[in-house]
């Protein structure tokens, strides 16, 4: 399809604003240039179509003229009250008249929370992973399996950091306790600690828990890929859960999907783990986002002196900046599934 296509397709780019930021928004200003234009290169037709509450109306009336949808709004922002919940039901109604969501919110909730390193704690890239649905099973088996080594327990839903703590044993009755956001540590009583995780039950929160890596001063590797295929790759020197003697964490390193270095997850991702992940989680390939991505540190070296992946987080949403390669792998994702939505639909 190209631009001299007498129906091209729209798509509409969404992410939060005021009304002001509404009026004002631009393909070209936009911190979304990129994409804008990868959509105009494989012939797609896109606008601005900035979120605020106040306009929502107008908003949903923008969407339900559009062929596509695509969304770049933080599902867990702290400092906005409403969180997504007007945007994700309209989002829902957008998606139930057929045009394209994505991601939807619906497979935000699958494949985009903690839970999924529950969920498929028995693949590949999984770990001894636990999950704790209520405050009494977290009091009654967590402190057991602290004895075993460093935990890593991470709120169902959260980014920055946010919600994210490495716990160990200290000395007698108290743990040492390192916040990821901020890297802060204490040391305090196991009880005590207990007794605030009380609250990140609350609005059916969960959380989960993993062994803390050992690898984890070599590195994180972020795998970008749109709809069931790598578009790129993220790599560094994380630091949240390092000690203070670590230093600053560097800067993200962004590279195509062919960096040498990461061919061997490259293919474990996309023959073995995306397929997996999507049966387990009852989706199909369509359902993924156009853009999300996969975080994985390093295991320990297998048998042959390979090395493991333990998957640590999936972004299935607002996820930016990416690699230069990948505007143009999410615009032809894009593309090719709104040409099969116009073939069965025709």
């Amino acid at each position: 399809m190209s631009n001299a296509d007498p129906h091209p397709f729209k798509v509409a780019i969404v992410w939060r604003g005021d009304a002001q930021a509404r009026a004002e928004a631009r393909p070209e200003t936009s911190r979304f240039a990129a994409i804008f234009a990868a959509l105009e290169r494989h012939g797609v037709v896109a606008e601005p179509a900035v979120w605020t509450e106040d306009l929502a109306g107008e908003v949903r009336a923008q969407l339900m003229a559009a062929d596509g949808v695509l969304v770049w709004v933080n599902p867990v922002a702290e400092d906005i009250g409403e969180g997504r919940r007007v945007l994700d039901a309209v989002l829902r109604e957008v998606a139930g008249a057929g045009i394209l969501v994505s991601g939807h919110p619906d497979v935000i909730d699958r494949m985009g929370t903690k839970e999924v390193l529950y969920r498929t704690r028995e693949m590949g890239w999984g770990s001894e992973t636990h999950l704790y649905e209520s405050h009494a099973a977290l009091t009654a088996a967590f402190p057991g399996r602290l004895t075993l080594g460093p935990r890593a327990l991470k709120r169902s839903r959260g980014n920055g950091g946010i919600g994210v703590w490495k716990v160990e044993r200290a000395a007698g009755s108290d743990v040492l306790v390192q916040e990821a956001c901020d890297r802060s540590q204490r040391i305090v009583r196991l009880d005590a600690f207990m007794s605030e995780r009380a609250f990140d039950f609350t609005a059916g929160g969960t959380l989960v828990d993993q062994p803390f890596q050992a690898r984890h001063l070599e590195g994180m590797i972020r795998c970008y890929v749109s709809g069931d295929r790598v578009a790129g790759f993220g790599h560094q020197l994380v630091r949240a859960l390092a000690p203070p003697e670590a230093g600053s964490a560097p800067r993200r390193l962004y590279s195509g999907l062919n960096d040498e270095r990461f061919q061997r997850l490259r293919v474990l991702l996309e023959r073995d783990w995306i397929p997996q992940m999507t049966q387990r989680l009852d989706l199909g390939p369509n359902d993924l986002p156009v853009i999300w991505d996969a975080d994985f540190l390093l295991g320990p070296k297998d048998a042959a002196g390979q090395d493991t992946y333990v998957l640590c987080e999936i972004n299935a949403s607002s996820v930016f900046p990416m690699p230069d390669e990948a505007p143009d792998a999410l615009a032809a994702t894009t593309l090719r599934r709104l040409i099969e939505a116009r073939v069965c639909q025709a």
